[in-house]
C-alpha cells in the first residue's frame, strides 16, 4: 500500500497524501491530529486499542473526576463495558445514560428528556459528558453540553466511520426539526475526540459504506492525490485493513481539522466546502423522514454525485471526472441516485422546496458547493433554478 504524492514520490508509512503535503506516521498503529483553535484547541486520538485506554486519555482534560457517559442501546452493549472498565481503572466516577438507536432521538423531544436526566443525576460547570456512539448520539450530546449550564465540557468517542472523519470533529452540533435536518444547534468544540477503529469491526456493512462517502469527500473537495489513493485502497479499508482504515481516518481529520481552524464557525466559504453534496442530500433525507431508509452517507454519496452533474451541466467540470467519482462509489456499494432508495415517490419540486428551507441557503438563494474537477469544489450560488431542476428530474428519471 504505497500511495504517491503529487510530483510522484511515493509517501512514507502507507500513509495518503493530504494537500499535497505527505503525512508522516511515526506509528503506524495510532496517531494524534490536532485542532489548532487556540484555547479551545483539542486532539483526535485514533488506533485500534483507543477505546481501552479511553480513562488515561479523558482524565487530563477533566476539572473534576467524573463523567456522564450518554450513549445507545445498541453501542451500549458492544463498547459500553470497555469502556466504563478503562474509567474505573482511571479513577473516574461514571454516570451512564441510555438513549433509543437511529435518527430519530436527534429531535427535540429527546434533548428536553436528556436535560432532565442530567440535571436529576446533578452537574456542575465542572461536569463533563462523553458521548459514546456515532454521529446522532455525538451531535445530540454535543448539544446538549453547549446548552446545559451555558456550556459544559464533552468528550467525543465516535463509534461509527462517518462520526470519526467527519461529525465528531469542528464542534457542529444540534438536533433535527420538522423543517429539516440540523437546524437546530450550536458551535461548540470538544475538549477530546476518541477515535477507535477496532470499533468499526463492529459496524454493519451498511454503515461502513456510509462512512466511506465521507472520506471521499475529503477527496472531492481538495484533495485529489487522496481520491487517487482512496480508488486504489478504498476496498482494503472497506475489508478492514488496520493500515487502511487509519491512514484514512487520520488524512480525513488532518483535513477537517485545517479547514475549521481556518473558518470556524462557517462565516467564509472554506468551512462550507466541507457541505458538498448536502444541500441535495439534507432534502433526500428529509423527503425520506430521516429514517433507516436513507443513512446520511448514503444521501451524501448522492448529493456529490448529483453535484458533479451538476457542475459538468453548467460546463465547469469535465463529464469524465463526474462518471469517474460516480463509478468509485458504485464500485464500493454506495448509491448514486434517488431510486436506489425504494418507496419514495420522488419530485423535484418537492426536493427544490425542501433545499429552500436548508441553513445553507444565504439572502433567499441556495448555496451550493460544486466543483471544477476531482479536488477543485468551490461555493456559488450562481445556479439558474432551470438548471437544478433539470438535474433533479434526470436523478430521478435515471
Amino acid at each position: 500500500m504505497t500511495p504517491m504524492s503529487d510530483s510522484g514520490t511515493p509517501a512514507s508509512s502507507g500513509t495518503p497524501v493530504s494537500s499535497g503535503a505527505l503525512l508522516s506516521v511515526p506509528n503506524p498503529s495510532s496517531a494524534i491530529v490536532p485542532v489548532a483553535l487556540g484555547d479551545r484547541s483539542y486532539d483526535i486520538h485514533i488506533g485500534s486499542t483507543i477505546l481501552a485506554q479511553a480513562g488515561d486519555l479523558i482524565k487530563p482534560v477533566l476539572a473534576h473526576p467524573r463523567v456522564i457517559v450518554i450513549t445507545d442501546e445498541t453501542v451500549a452493549a458492544l463498547h459500553l463495558e470497555t469502556l466504563t472498565e478503562s474509567l474505573r481503572k482511571a479513577g473516574i466516577v461514571q454516570e451512564t445514560i441510555i438513549l433509543p438507536p437511529g435518527e430519530g432521538t436527534k429531535s427535540m423531544e429527546r434533548l428536553s428528556r436528556l436535560l432532565d436526566d442530567i440535571f436529576e443525576i446533578g452537574i456542575e460547570r465542572s461536569t463533563t459528558l462523553v458521548a459514546l456512539g456515532g454521529g446522532v448520539i455525538g451531535d445530540l450530546v454535543g448539544f446538549v453540553a453547549a446548552i446545559a449550564l451555558r456550556g459544559i465540557n464533552f468528550v467525543q468517542i465516535p463509534t461509527t466511520l462517518l462520526a470519526q472523519v467527519d461529525s465528531s470533529v469542528g464542534g457542529k452540533t444540534g438536533i433535527n426539526v420538522p423543517a429539516g435536518k440540523n437546524l437546530v444547534g450550536a458551535f461548540h468544540q470538544p475538549r477530546l475526540v476518541l477515535a477507535d477503529i477496532g470499533a468499526l469491526d463492529t459496524l454493519a456493512r451498511r454503515e461502513l459504506r456510509a462512512g466511506y462517502a465521507e472520506i471521499v469527500k475529503y477527496g472531492a473537495i481538495d484533495d485529489f492525490a487522496f481520491f487517487q489513493w482512496l480508488e486504489t485502497h478504498g476496498a482494503d479499508l472497506m475489508s478492514g485493513d488496520p493500515a487502511a482504515r487509519i491512514a484514512a481516518v487520520e488524512t480525513s481529520c488532518r483535513a477537517k481539522a485545517r479547514i475549521v481552524a481556518e473558518d470556524e464557525l462557517e462565516q467564509a466559504d472554506r468551512r462550507a466546502l466541507l457541505n458538498f453534496g448536502h444541500t441535495f442530500a439534507h432534502a433526500l433525507e428529509s423527503a425520506t423522514g430521516f429514517g433507516s431508509r436513507l443513512l446520511h452517507g448514503e444521501a451524501v454519496a448522492i448529493g456529490m454525485v448529483m453535484a458533479f452533474d451538476l457542475s459538468a451541466r453548467l460546463g465547469l467540470c469535465d463529464g469524465q471526472d463526474a462518471a469517474r467519482f460516480a463509478r468509485h462509489l458504485a464500485e464500493l456499494g454506495l448509491p448514486t441516485g434517488p431510486n436506489s432508495v425504494p418507496g419514495i415517490a420522488w419530485s423535484a419540486p418537492d426536493l427544490v422546496a425542501r433545499m429552500a428551507s436548508d441553513k445553507k441557503v444565504k439572502n433567499g438563494r441556495l448555496t451550493f458547493v460544486l466543483a471544477r474537477g476531482i479536488g477543485q469544489a468551490f461555493v456559488t450560488q450562481d445556479v439558474a433554478p432551470e438548471d437544478l431542476t433539470a438535474i433533479l428530474n434526470e436523478a430521478i428519471s435515471a
